[in-house]
């Protein structure tokens, strides 16, 4: 069954979780593309700051790319790749603070 179009600015407002449940934030605007007509971001605020620490300042947000949504519905679901970026950013961060042997 097709469900009907909704306008674009009924994503304002929703939240968004990993596919692995964890809040992520809240859209607060989408970035579009008036070429393609089509959405290529989702600008988060309200975000959960024990995932953005040290990367993100309080009262600023991120843009999560379009292609990262697995879901919409009364919340948004993105790929767990923003749960990864976390702990990426941390391991490289150690390595590259390691001393050569």
């Amino acid at each position: 069954m097709n469900a009907a179009p909704q306008e674009i600015t009924s994503l304002v407002g929703r939240e968004v979780y990993s596919n692995n449940g964890v809040f992520v934030g809240e859209i607060e605007d989408v970035r579009l593309d008036l070429d393609a007509q089509a959405v290529t971001g989702l600008a988060l605020a309200e975000l959960n700051h024990e995932l953005f620490a040290g990367r993100v300042e309080r009262n600023t947000g991120v843009i999560v790319p379009y292609r990262w949504v697995r879901a919409v519905g009364d919340v948004v679901l993105v790929n767990d790749v923003i749960e990864r970026f976390d702990t990426e950013s941390d391991e490289q961060e150690a390595d590259a603070g390691q001393s050569p042997r």
